[in-house]
């Protein structure tokens, strides 16, 4: 079984989403339509989703970034 791991961009596709394959995949695997292929599917977080995440919670930007400067010296 050969396994290539890869990162694509989901798109609309009427009421769905979908993801199409890049060529090279398609002609190193040898698909054809109607194959069946197993997919493992891991959402990317970004850091602007997380904000928000943890409320009561806050960072004093400035004590971070002068504790930062302290460690470098």
């Amino acid at each position: 079984m050969t396994t290539i791991k890869m990162e694509c961009e989901v798109k609309k596709w009427g009421n769905s989403v979908g993801v199409i394959l890049p060529k090279n995949v398609v002609k190193e695997l040898a698909l054809k339509p109607k194959d069946k292929i197993n997919i493992n599917v891991e959402k990317r977080i970004k850091a602007k989703e997380i904000y928000g995440l943890f409320p009561g919670w806050s960072i004093d930007t400035q004590k971070v970034k002068d504790e930062s400067r302290n460690d470098w010296g």
